[in-house]
């Protein structure tokens, strides 16, 4: 998938959640551009998503547990590689950075009463740590949170 994606020049997006207590977006953000490996990822799925993200590929950056919040973008910087963290080599990570705090942190019970977003696997599939988002979903989420769905670079 990642080979059809960079041949076809089209960016994909995702959507990286992280409990606040262990890996804030206050703490993406100052990792600058050098970013942060997203690891500890344990779902097969979830794992399966990051092996099909290729540079350049942008995603929200999401708080879970009680804040259950979009906080800003983030850029995909390196592709899967092996995780540290895996004892078992199994698992892998990527490296993003953030590009964008939002304006308005867009809350899980505003996607869920959004018509527009009801296939949105953060409705469907919400225990799902690395998440596909569509073009048209990255869009109306991007407007709801005051950011620029072009940006390629940090604000």
């Amino acid at each position: 998938m990642t080979e059809t994606k960079k041949a076809a020049g089209k960016t994909q997006f995702w959507l990286f959640k992280s409990e606040p207590n262990t890996w804030s977006w206050e703490a993406q953000c100052t990792r600058g551009t050098k970013g942060e490996h997203w690891d500890g990822v344990r779902n097969f799925l979830a794992n399966k998503n990051m092996k099909a993200m290729a540079l350049g590929d942008r995603g929200f950056f999401y708080h879970s547990v009680n804040e259950k919040r979009i906080m800003g973008s983030v850029q995909v910087i390196r592709e899967h590689y092996p995780d540290h963290t895996d004892p078992k080599g199994r698992f892998g990570m990527v490296d993003i950075m953030a590009l964008e705090t939002a304006t308005h942190h867009v809350t899980l019970a505003e996607i869920k009463n959004e018509p527009k977003l009801a296939d949105m696997a953060l409705v469907t599939n919400s225990r799902l740590s690395v998440q596909p988002v569509t073009p048209a979903q990255w869009k109306r989420v991007c407007k709801m949170a005051g950011l620029d769905p072009d940006r390629d670079t940090p604000a």
